[in-house]
């Protein structure tokens, strides 16, 4: 393939922050180049959200990528001129990848315009919901995505909430579904971090770091999370690696609480294998969830976890795991399995052995990479993808 043309793969995203779809399609990307040469497939990435980028700077420089200038918005009002638009902007590409909700418009276009304009296949990923959606599917939304998705070669999801919804809400026929595990390069969190590899926050001898990993939107409920670890004793700082829009709002439960010395927003981290160690607890605080790449990382780095019962987190992390994973929407039960593994740090390190050897065994990059290439060439018709 290296000596041909190269592949050209069209990626459509709700926001291209460094959340867990965007670091798993960029792994993908790197994954690729690493296999099949730098040149062999060239990745065009445009974001619903332009200012949401985040996840740029995770991308190998081996990889062949673009960033269309000038392409039509992926949001806006429903109009046929305006899919007429995105469905032009869709022609030359070999493939196309859109992405969640945001991405949903592009959907259409294609499921409207595809056999006039003679796009390329299309294979949409969904990763989970927003907060307008957390409590539950709307229905205008559900009869979008049944005639979006018509078109589609297949649709991907990652759990089995997702792949329920997907075949009975939005009608998919079974043979279009594919339920695909997150995957991470779990030896990779084997490493012990540096105390001073974060920006603008070093771990100091004595303390203990809460951790979570997540980009700052409001379904990820940050705020709850300052309130759960608000009773642990001083020596444990709340630390949450990632960017978003709520980055004020968690600094200002932080100081309501009175905990804004102990609660630390580094940023965006480009390799979490580098840091996620430097927790000694992993926590979530979502409203909604699917199959989390957090909590994948959060186990492969030998970390015991505490989280709402939401997505497939239950079925995620080891047995020994599971008692820590409690009711969705209640604070007091976060805060009370916050403090109990807080409070014991032989309990910590026993579940999180368990949690390290389940995630090499269930959730390692090699196999999810596999899994996407035999699904990406099928729906380009060939029987090698990388």
């Amino acid at each position: 393939m290296s000596k041909a043309a190269p592949l050209r793969i069209l990626h459509l995203h709700s926001t291209f922050d460094a959340g867990g779809k965007e670091r798993r399609a960029v792994a993908l990307m790197n994954r690729w180049a690493r296999q099949g040469g730098a040149r062999a497939i060239e990745h065009h990435i445009v974001s619903a959200q332009p200012g949401s980028m985040g996840a740029r700077s995770l991308i190998d420089k081996r990889v062949a990528v673009f960033f269309p200038f000038g392409f039509p918005p992926l949001a806006g009002k429903l109009r046929l001129s305006r899919l007429q638009q995105l469905a032009r902007a869709m022609r030359g590409f070999d493939l196309v990848l859109t992405y969640n909700w945001g991405a949903m418009d592009a959907a259409m276009a294609h499921a409207v315009f595809a056999p006039s304009m003679g796009l390329a296949p299309l294979v949409h990923h969904e990763d989970g919901f927003n907060a307008d959606e957390a409590g539950g599917l709307k229905r205008g939304r559900n009869w979008y995505r049944m005639v979006a998705l018509s078109r589609a070669s297949a649709l991907v999801v990652p759990s089995r909430g997702l792949e329920e919804i997907a075949l009975g809400s939005w009608r998919q026929p079974r043979a279009r579904v594919h339920r695909i595990l997150n995957g991470i390069d779990t030896a990779a969190y084997a490493r012990k971090p540096r105390p001073d590899v974060l920006p603008r926050v070093v771990k100091r001898p004595g303390e203990k770091w809460l951790g979570t990993l997540a980009g700052l939107r409001a379904v990820k409920n940050l705020p709850r999370m300052v309130r759960a670890m608000k009773a642990l004793p001083p020596e444990w700082h709340l630390v949450i690696l990632g960017e978003g829009p709520e980055r004020e709002a968690i600094l200002a439960e932080a100081m309501r609480q009175e905990v804004g010395h102990r609660v630390h927003l580094p940023g965006h981290v480009a390799d979490p294998a580098a840091a996620i160690g430097l927790f000694d607890l992993f926590a979530l605080s979502s409203d909604s969830e699917q199959a989390p790449l957090s909590v994948i990382e959060a186990m492969a780095a030998g970390l015991a976890v505490v989280s709402p019962a939401v997505g497939d987190v239950a079925d995620m992390v080891s047995e020994a795991n599971r008692p820590y994973v409690i009711p969705p929407g209640d604070d007091d039960a976060l805060a009370a399995a916050v403090r109990a593994l807080a409070g014991d740090a032989a309990l910590r390190a026993s579940i999180g052995k368990s949690n390290r050897a389940r995630a090499r065994a269930e959730f390692d990059e090699g196999v999810m990479a596999d899994l996407y290439a035999r699904l990406y060439a099928g729906a380009l018709g060939r029987d090698s993808f990388s």
